[in-house]
């Protein structure tokens, strides 16, 4: 069965009176977290000199707390305020691990598990008992290191972008050290098809704009990305670009009230009184994963109305030879068929994006959670070059990272994909090869444990049990592990979930602001922020550093060859080390000293000169994806007289949520209540028998969910829309098989009454 979505749903301009997002509720929440008793410290830790705790777009580090990297003032989010404010919560009461059953931790939800309040001593869950148990800082040291002597090949870790440049450069140094290549990363999980994407067809995996250059720019293509909710400092610079009479070309199978119109407290009479202001020129709603299809549309209306930059792709780029012989033999009528957009759609939407004289195009996981996600990137890139915008100021591609530092891990060097310059930087430093032998990304992690290949696990923040697809496999996996241990700041559904077969530590480490050493962290525009020195209100916790705890770990399994790991616990001779190993971050050896916060240099381009082998972009070929959904009968059927049908599902985040931690359990913008429902186009509920607000079952490849409340709105019709981390359970782990990240934007369901 294919999508059957109607081809005229978009271009959709912004209505006059959209009710938006942002606005009064955020003037709200910032009253309510300044009110509450937390609220001194709230503002004290907001005007701390360090990086944003959110999203990579985040403000902070030198400038001061509420400013950017250009020193622009009124750049803190409510976001940002979210992530502050369970940080600053009390000490979990020691009492509560002792007086609360592991089957009593299962049950709570991810808000629930998150507002038990912050870590303070360490854990550890044995094998055979029922309750988290208290030991010393000693016997943690003991444990681990035991645990490490291992094998290199079945030890592993796995880390999210909350931690800092210097904490995750030691971890990556100390498993290559072992011979380990294991070094998963949330990225696996969310950007990897952006940095493979990006590196092949232009020589480097990040953005190649930064905030000065988007400032320049009079167009700005938004793909699969609900900004207002993951990265709202980015709303700051839509709304100024539609002040300055620029184009927004919004792409997203949901039509997001955020994107339509948005009141951000960096201009309060316009927020407050005015209604917010617009911010999509036009709205696109494509079938969920044809965005290959969408772009090739875009390419082809664009060489009929004679708008390719024929001279800069001659001049600047190969590889356009086989992919203008696929634009033009590739039929409208299945471009169209393929994303559900119009002939008529894509070139209005062509014409507005050639009339422009420099455009940024950005995305977030809408484009790379997909089983081609790769090539969805590659399709951005091939018409960011056709049409003359990359390597100039105020144009370029521009991937949206979701979490603070997930960007500078890559940076560091943790990633199963090691740039060459880095390898034979640390190859240098260690005075011997690295391992050849190829390191598990997320994905390979989860099955190589789950065949009992792993023995020993260390997780540097996240949570790879409610990250992770089929929850039931990630599960049984990490429970397949000997021992894990977690590095955490608080409690969430993988340290009660996602336990190992022998023993499980849960060990409480300082966050960013409270850190007694200074560290840095790498925005996703590649900007190196200096986080200052801080404290924490957590009298008597027993909370250890990250660097230190992981250089005390490399001394114990290292020694003092070839560098002195214990010497590490100084973050400035890492500094040192990652001055001289990391490309581009040469200028941190001196930034203890100058206190300068930098770019990391080679990354952004002002002139279409590239770091692939030739100097050129590279264009390929993107083949338009079979979005072909199963019929009803591959879930077991429908019985006669039985109301139901079969979508395509996209996982995503409510506004009230960062990564997997939930903050708020419904999203009014949405119009969804709590997390149990389902959003639906109005038309597939009438096609399907189904009632709006009734409780339905929701049948996955891998599960099931029942009582789930279907609401309708704004989305294509053939999709439908439920929050992630709780939705993974229905999900096989389908991959794309270039960068191993999971298709959770394409999920086939079956939707039963009752």
């Amino acid at each position: 069965m294919r999508d059957d979505a109607p081809a005229a749903q978009g271009p959709t301009p912004a209505p006059e009176d959209a009710t938006g997002g942002g606005g009064w509720p955020l003037i709200d929440g910032w009253a309510r977290a300044s009110l509450s008793p937390s609220g001194p410290r709230l503002w004290q830790t907001l005007n701390h000199k360090s990086a944003c705790l959110s999203c990579a777009w985040g403000t902070g580090g030198q400038n001061g707390g509420f400013r950017d990297e250009l020193g622009e003032p009124l750049q803190r989010c409510l976001k940002s305020v979210e992530a502050i404010t369970a940080e600053l919560q009390p000490a979990v009461p020691e009492a509560l691990f002792s007086g609360r059953s592991l089957a009593q931790l299962q049950a709570l939800s991810s808000r629930e598990a998150d507002r038990l309040g912050r870590l303070a001593r360490p854990l550890i869950l044995r094998e055979g008992r029922s309750h988290y148990e208290p030991l010393s800082w000693d016997h943690v040291h003991e444990l681990v290191e035991a645990a490490f002597r291992r094998p290199p090949e079945r030890v592993a870790s796995y880390s999210s972008g909350r931690s800092s440049n210097e904490a995750a450069y030691l971890l990556q140094l100390l498993l290559r050290a072992l011979g380990s290549n294991n070094l998963a990363d949330c990225s696996d999980l969310c950007h990897a098809p952006s940095t493979i994407g990006l590196t092949r067809a232009f020589g480097s995996g990040t953005s190649m704009v930064n905030l000065e250059g988007l400032q320049h720019a009079d167009g700005v293509v938004l793909v699969g990305s609900n900004a207002p909710a993951n990265h709202p400092r980015l709303m700051n610079e839509l709304i100024r670009l539609r002040e300055r009479g620029g184009t927004v070309i919004v792409i997203n199978p949901v039509l997001e009230a955020g994107l339509l119109k948005f009141g951000s407290p960096a201009f309060p009479i316009r927020s407050m009184l005015g209604g917010g202001s617009a911010i999509a020129s036009l709205f696109l709603q494509p079938i969920p994963g044809s965005d290959a299809a969408v772009f090739l549309g875009l390419q082809k209306a664009l060489q009929e109305r004679g708008a390719i930059d024929w001279a800069f792709v001659k001049a600047h780029s190969d590889g356009w030879q086989a992919l203008i012989a696929q634009i033009e033999t590739t039929p409208w009528e299945a471009i169209t068929a393929c994303c559900g957009l119009s002939r008529e759609e894509l070139e209005h939407t062509a014409a507005r994006l050639a009339a422009c004289r420099a455009v940024v195009f950005a995305w977030a996981m809408g484009i790379t959670h997909h089983a081609n996600g790769t090539s969805n990137v590659q399709a951005i890139a091939n018409t960011a070059v056709l049409s003359g915008n990359v390597g100039r100021p105020g144009a370029g591609t521009m991937p949206i990272r979701g979490h603070s530092n997930v960007q500078g891990f890559g940076s560091m060097g943790v990633t199963v994909n090691l740039q060459e310059p880095m390898r034979r930087a640390l190859e240098q430093l260690l005075g011997r090869p690295l391992s050849p032998v190829p390191g598990y990304d997320t994905r390979a992690l989860i099955e190589a444990a789950d065949d009992g290949r792993v023995d020993a696990l260390l997780c540097l923040g996240g949570n790879l049990y409610g990250a992770n697809p089929d929850s039931r496999q990630a599960r049984r996996a990490l429970g397949r592990i000997d021992t894990i241990a977690y590095l955490a700041t608080k409690p969430n559904t993988g340290h009660f979930h996602g336990l190992a077969a022998r023993q499980t530590l849960l060990l409480p480490v300082f966050n960013r602001f409270e850190t007694p050493h200074r560290t840095t962290v790498e925005s996703g525009n590649n900007w190196v922020r200096l986080n200052e020195p801080g404290s924490t209100h957590l009298a008597g916790g027993q909370l250890v550093s990250e660097v230190a705890f992981l250089a005390e770990l490399a001394h114990r399994l290292h020694g003092s060859d070839p560098i002195d790991w214990r010497r590490l616990q100084d973050p400035a001779y890492v500094r040192e080390l990652i001055a001289r190993t990391v490309p581009g971050y040469a200028p941190l050896a001196e930034i203890d000293a100058s206190r300068r916060e930098f770019e990391v240099a080679g990354r952004v381009f002002h002139e279409p000169r590239f770091p692939t082998a030739s100097g050129r972009a590279q264009l390929a070929v993107t083949p338009l994806p079979d979005l072909t959904l199963p019929a009803a009968d591959h879930f077991g059927g429908l019985a006669a007289g039985e109301r139901g049908l079969v979508l395509s599902l996209i996982t995503a985040r409510s506004y009230g949520q960062h990564n997997t931690v939930v903050y708020k359990n419904g999203d009014p913008y949405r119009g969804m209540p709590h997390r149990d429902t389902i959003l639906l186009n109005p038309e597939d509920l009438v096609a399907s028998g189904l009632r709006a607000h009734e409780r339905i079952t929701v049948q996955g490849e891998a599960g099931t969910l029942t009582g789930i409340e279907v609401v309708p709105g704004s989305i294509r019709r053939g999709a439908a829309l439920m929050f992630y981390p709780e939705a993974n359970v229905l999900m096989r782990a389908r991959k794309d098989p270039e960068s191993g990240t999971p298709a959770f934007k394409r999920v086939p369901v079956l939707l039963r009454a009752g």
